[in-house]
């Protein structure tokens, strides 16, 4: 493994329940394992078979427990070299495929889009509307953002708010393409 590594989480469900995978450490703090469960809960009937991105990464850990729920697909995006460095070190630990990809989520819509379902857990320091709303353009018509945030689910563009539950501090968020 990198010599960055953080910590150790655990996956939740699906075919690689209970293994373990590595945090990148530094700035990224992964989604706490209740919050991911609650998560998984809420997209329970849109996982199997969906194309999904991991937008923010960090660890891997939402598009590793999006594969071991049977997505077909899922590309992990983040703009930290240790992220991505430690998302293949996962990756090849659990012996899963998956598209690792070192990006701005701004300059994602240049090479992908028509994703199933979004997930996206950005750091709460530097949340940034434009951002989310840039991931609109990464959704398929009638697809899904997840979206943990801080606070109050924010309106975004091109999106309707399906539903949202709160736990502790997160706030987890489904909208649906409009």
């Amino acid at each position: 493994m990198s010599k960055n590594v953080g910590g150790i989480i655990r996956i939740t469900g699906g075919e690689y329940r209970g293994r373990k995978i590595h945090t990148p450490g530094g700035e990224t703090h992964p989604m706490g394992e209740r919050e991911r469960l609650a998560l998984f809960n809420m997209l329970a009937d849109r996982i199997a078979g969906a194309t999904i991105l991991d937008a923010f990464a960090g660890s891997g850990a939402l598009g590793i427990e999006a594969l071991s729920r049977g997505a077909s697909r899922v590309v992990f995006a983040d703009n930290s070299a240790s992220a991505i460095q430690t998302i293949k070190e996962n990756l090849a630990v659990l012996e899963t495929k998956g598209e690792v990809v070192k990006s701005r989520i701004t300059e994602l819509s240049d090479n992908f889009s028509n994703f199933d379902i979004v997930l996206a857990d950005p750091p709460y320091d530097n949340f940034n509307l434009t951002e989310m709303e840039c991931l609109g353009d990464l959704v398929s018509k009638g697809g899904v953002l997840a979206l943990s945030h801080p606070g109050e689910a924010p309106e975004l563009k091109g999106f309707t708010l399906a539903k949202t539950r709160q736990y502790a501090a997160a706030h987890l968020s489904l909208y649906t393409k409009d």
